[in-house]
């Protein structure tokens, strides 16, 4: 087949590189001239997704893969077109913002020929495959869905850094908008896709078609939504049992050696590119949601929460130097996405703290350049926040913090004996 991939970041990127080395002619598309280039000289233009530079070096110069910022060189004949364009959420509003892809859906409509399938792989609020972007690419192309061309919705279920390995593990969910657009998606997916045998699913890992392009947009949407709600339940949890002298892990051991209790654990933020904001994409079209948007909120409140509790520990912040630890939304991925970092050092700040940031991947400068200020390990603190659990950190030790008063641990990641005689939160133990 003759494949097209519309935005090669993080997502798209590896997805055009499995599609090539499952034997398809790929070209990519990007607005990013410099991905382009770097993606055509077989280099990664990002670190930290295992294979991709080992697969790149292979694909590029064996002409399988390829990169280019024009849509009129890629979506002509293709047989397929994937799009993974981001779509953002106003962070005042709470609503989606496809100002990016409806950019690219009108691109890739001027340039569509007949027999083509168009799979969306970006998340997306239930109804908008079939409301917005069918009519769009029928009034920009003047084809007929259905009759000229397939589209469908199949959500990217993958965590950036082991893409590869996801896309093997978890079954391929599709939605059509009609049965032959349902039996396109399947016979392109399964062309693209090879699957690892679970015998813990109801049904062979494989290409599941949910039936309609609404239920796979629910899908995707309901089973992240679940990460945040849960994680929600976690920390009211851990605030209680804080407040009542208990240690909330304990607890949370506890209920989940029964199979019937999965509690997540507790935390400072939730971040990424997926749990803080499809909660909002799911509430865009669901308002009366209530468990979901006191779960969204509570889980945003908690770098205020904790760093109040520093202040009503230490008496004031205010003059106080205090160093947040973890620049990056999740421990060991080189990713600031959403991250905890951002409201942990706005409410320092806001108390009057001199403000610095640590984070073992990025270089100092590349800490300016997201507005921080660099810390090195060593230097004098008063308080240190432990926002990312950086496996760098487990081992953490005042001794590494010199003249600290106070360690706010907000990952539960650092090791307690090590800090017996200097003050210590943990979220959720009491």
């Amino acid at each position: 087949m003759r494949i097209a991939v519309v935005a090669l970041g993080k997502i798209g990127l590896p997805l055009a590189v499995q599609f090539a080395d499952s034997g398809h002619e790929v070209i990519g598309v990007d607005v990013n001239p410099a991905t382009v280039e770097s993606i055509n000289r077989g280099v990664e233009p990002f670190p930290g997704e295992a294979h991709l530079q080992e697969k790149l070096k292979t694909l590029v110069p064996e002409g399988k893969l390829r990169a280019t910022t024009d849509y009129a060189e890629a979506i002509p004949g293709a047989d397929a077109v994937v799009i993974v364009v981001p779509l953002f959420v106003d962070d005042a509003t709470w609503e989606p913002d496809f100002g990016w892809m409806d950019a690219a859906t009108r691109s890739l409509a001027e340039h569509l020929t007949p027999g083509t399938l168009v799979s969306y792989e970006t998340t997306l609020p239930v109804g908008t495959t079939r409301g917005r972007w069918k009519p769009l690419i029928e009034e920009v192309s003047g084809l007929t869905e259905g009759i000229d061309f397939h589209v469908v919705f199949s959500p990217e279920r993958v965590l950036t850094g082991r893409v590869f390995d996801d896309l093997r593990k978890y079954p391929k969910l599709v939605g059509a908008l009609s049965d032959q657009g349902a039996r396109r998606a399947r016979e392109f997916y399964e062309a693209v896709l090879q699957f690892d045998e679970r015998n813990d699913l109801s049904r062979p890992n494989g290409v599941w078609d949910l039936g309609s392009a609404e239920a796979s947009e629910m899908a995707k949407l309901a089973e992240t939504t679940y990460r945040d709600v849960n994680i929600g339940l976690a920390n009211q949890f851990a605030l209680f049992a804080a407040a009542q002298g208990i240690d909330v892990y304990q607890v949370i051991e506890a209920c989940n050696s029964q199979p019937y209790s999965h509690i997540h654990r507790p935390g400072i933020a939730v971040g990424g590119h997926c749990i803080p904001v499809y909660p909002r994409l799911y509430l865009s079209t669901d308002p009366d949601a209530d468990i979901v948007r006191t779960a969204r909120l509570l889980n945003a409140s908690m770098p205020e929460r904790l760093v109040a509790q520093a202040q009503s520990l230490l008496g004031s912040l205010d003059g106080l130097t205090a160093v947040v630890l973890g620049a990056a939304y999740r421990g060991g991925v080189k990713e600031t996405a959403f991250s905890g970092v951002f409201p942990t050092v706005e409410a320092l700040l806001s108390r009057g703290a001199r403000v610095l940031v640590h984070d073992p991947l990025y270089t100092d400068d590349e800490l300016r350049a997201l507005g921080f200020q660099p810390y090195a390990m060593g230097d004098a603190v008063d308080v240190a926040v432990l926002q990312t659990d950086h496996a760098d950190y487990r081992s953490l030790a005042p001794s590494d913090l010199p003249e600290v008063r106070l360690l706010v641990d907000g990952r539960n990641a650092t090791v307690p004996e090590k800090w017996a005689g200097t003050p210590r939160i943990v979220v959720g133990a009491g």
